[in-house]
């Protein structure tokens, strides 16, 4: 049986590639009819869902001072109003509840955008130190998933448990030493609503900087933090796009500075088991399945590998066609036709195309191979734990939104050269660390470290020469995996860093929690990576 994959999603397509040799007709493919009808027809119902519950969350709406600040009741739930008079059209709801880590200060509630969009947040104080950690914001990929599944499935203060009935204490959380945001982006994705949509990632990326300054604004003792951003899966387009607005702004700051804007801090970007470079990822699809670690063909020469290896050209044309005329016309032909001829494989060999040393039943497993995310559906919509968190209790959360998938698909967000947006912010001393388990199939090691091996940068040279070492543990002293880094001089973490993590799959921190964690704490304390210090706090 065949698996749902979000990484992407795998469609057929009625497109044709730009004209010349060798041109592939997608709509060619059998049995688009059916499978495109099917696949469009729950694109409208989940989209009518979507707006018919933005309408049911307006209601009678009050507001009122007290103490100097601005409350609303709305949905029968009160807020703190945070407004900013240079983002006119955003403001922060915030309540302050105390699930999941009640031993640590917890904000959650929404970003609101114009009257269309609103995007859900849950912000965690670091256990150790607070006042002296970094803040971290993380989210997790599809595109559509909400960040409220790494929180609840992977890295957050609290694990889900039973059958989503209850959680338990995750002691590799990464707020151990780190402030942590989670946050549902775009919007539509998780506990986030509303009637306009979002569909690429540049304007995504738009979204989080307003988030980013209202928080700010209203939390001034994180300003100055160092900012890291770290993101999974299909966060590594993301994230990218987000650390390119806030560079950009930053930098319109230093010459002409606002007093009622901050500077944000951002520090790094952290990309784990990313979808960044595709033109190169896709081509690095056959040589993982046919000669990785956990090759699914039996003779990496044989005809499954050599049908597999001759989809690859027809891809990186495709991609190459979308960079050099990017529209829709030739993006979205990329996208339809590399996901289907490369990724195909993957969704139909019965693995876990997350952690190839696993099956997958989806009527056991559920349709994306982890029966924890249909636990942390039952978990947050529980009425009781919306109320909590601010939200609407008619809203439906679900952990993955196909309807935003398929848009971002089909807009062949995916297929531009997201590297890019890097090569200022890291010559500018913006730090980066790419991390990929050994066992994921999706965004696997290899096309992860061979697209930072071409990453144009001051430090290209000497990344493209730095020895491969071990990463070893500090609490468990065990190899985790390797390390392959440039800049820092052996004396910090590096400023280009690659991490081979072993025994993980798409999922790293839950897979390998203790070796995340130690990962984690020393990226963002800038403590090499290949020595084994005392004490990481």
């Amino acid at each position: 049986m065949k698996v749902l994959t979000l990484l992407p999603f795998v469609l057929p397509a009625v497109f044709a590639a730009p004209a010349g040799e060798g041109q592939t007709l997608l709509g060619d493919i059998v049995g688009y009819s059916d499978l495109a009808g099917g696949i469009f027809g729950e694109l409208v119902k989940s989209v009518e869902h979507l707006v018919y519950g933005a309408e049911e969350a307006v209601e009678k709406v009050e507001q009122w001072f007290e103490g100097g600040k601005e409350f609303i009741k709305q949905n029968g739930l009160v807020y703190e109003l945070v407004s900013h008079p240079l983002f006119s059209e955003h403001r922060l709801r915030i309540t302050e509840p105390t699930l999941c880590d009640p031993s640590v200060k917890q904000y959650s509630g929404y970003l609101d955008i114009a009257d269309d969009k609103h995007l859900f947040f849950w912000f965690f104080e670091a256990r150790v130190a607070p006042e002296s950690a970094p803040l971290t914001m993380w989210l997790n990929g599809g595109p559509g998933c909400s960040s409220s599944t790494g929180l609840l499935f992977e890295l957050g203060p609290c694990s889900i448990r039973n059958e989503g009935k209850n959680t338990s204490r995750n002691q590799y959380s990464w707020n151990t030493h780190s402030n942590m945001i989670f946050l549902d982006q775009p919007v539509n994705v998780g506990y986030s609503y509303g009637d306009a949509s979002v569909d690429t990632s540049p304007v995504a990326g738009q979204d989080v900087y307003a988030f980013l300054e209202l928080f700010v604004n209203r939390f001034p003792e994180y300003a100055d933090k160092q900012l890291h951003v770290s993101a999974e899966s299909y966060g590594g387009t993301y994230a990218p796009n987000i650390a390119s607005v806030i560079y950009h702004k930053n930098k319109e700051l230093e010459l002409a500075p606002t007093p009622q804007l901050k500077k944000i801090n951002l520090a790094s970007l952290i990309l784990a088991n990313g979808m960044t470079e595709n033109y190169v990822q896709m081509a690095s699809i056959p040589d993982y399945l046919c000669e990785g670690p956990y090759p699914i063909y039996d003779d990496p020469d044989g005809p499954e590998c050599t049908s597999l290896r001759s989809k690859v050209p027809t891809c990186q044309r495709l991609i190459k066609a979308c960079r050099d005329f990017p529209s829709r016309l030739t993006c979205v032909p990329a996208a339809m036709y590399c996901n289907q001829q490369l990724y195909g494989p993957i969704q139909q060999s019965g693995l876990n195309p997350y952690d190839a040393r696993r099956t997958c039943d989806p009527q056991k497993d559920g349709q994306l191979c982890y029966k924890q995310m249909g636990w942390i559906d039952v978990w947050l919509n529980d009425p009781k734990h919306k109320a909590e968190l601010g939200v609407d209790p008619q809203l439906k959360f679900e952990s993955c939104n196909m309807a935003i998938n398929q848009a971002f698909l089909l807009q062949g967000d995916s297929m531009h050269n997201t590297p890019l947006l890097l090569t200022d912010l890291i010559n500018t001393g913006v730090r980066l660390l790419v991390y990929a388990g050994n066992a994921d199939m999706m965004c696997n090691y290899i096309g992860n470290e061979r697209w930072l091996e071409e990453l144009d940068t001051v430090f290209h040279k000497e990344f493209a020469s730095a020895k491969t070492e071990p990463w070893i543990t500090i609490e468990s002293a065990t190899e985790a995996g390797t390390v392959r880094s440039a800049g820092g001089s052996g004396k910090t973490a590096g400023n280009v860093t690659f991490v081979t993590v072993h025994e993980a799959g798409h999922m790293v921190p839950y897979d390998q929690p203790d070796a995340a964690l130690d990962l984690f704490t020393r990226w963002i304390y800038d403590m090499p990576l290949t020595e084994v210090p005392e004490s990481c706090a």
